[in-house]
């Protein structure tokens, strides 16, 4: 089975709103489709990256459901953590998307070293 049978909701379909940004429910889903792409990479390998992962997509999660209306981008939510002065705070979503954005470009960079053909999984982390 493709890996790519896992992802039924992919980052490519989420359609940037004009001046607001992109949709934090379809980002959020896009995220949650990843997981399992991590099991089937590694359960062991891969766990502190899933776990990590998980864990930031839940803050931003949090976040997102105490208002859907007035968090409905990503940028909202940031914006809104600025300035009330807690973007930098420990487990804010502020703080949560970025670790998500660095694991996100962790795992592309490590997946695209695979697809180029790098047999050894150490070598490709």
């Amino acid at each position: 089975q493709s890996l790519l049978l896992v992802l039924s909701t992919r980052f490519s379909d989420i359609e940037l709103r004009e001046e607001e940004g992109i949709p934090t429910q379809e980002f959020l889903e896009s995220c949650y489709a990843i997981v399992p792409v991590l099991d089937k990479l590694g359960p062991t390998v891969f766990a502190p990256v899933k776990m990590d992962f998980v864990g930031n997509i839940k803050k931003i999660n949090q976040k997102f459901i105490t208002n859907k209306e007035e968090f409905d981008t990503l940028q909202k939510i940031v914006l809104h953590e600025v300035n009330a002065g807690v973007a930098q705070v420990r487990n804010s979503a502020t703080e949560a998307l970025l670790w998500l954005k660095r694991g996100l470009k962790f795992l592309k960079g490590f997946l695209t070293e695979v697809k180029n053909g790098e047999k050894n999984i150490q070598t490709a982390l």
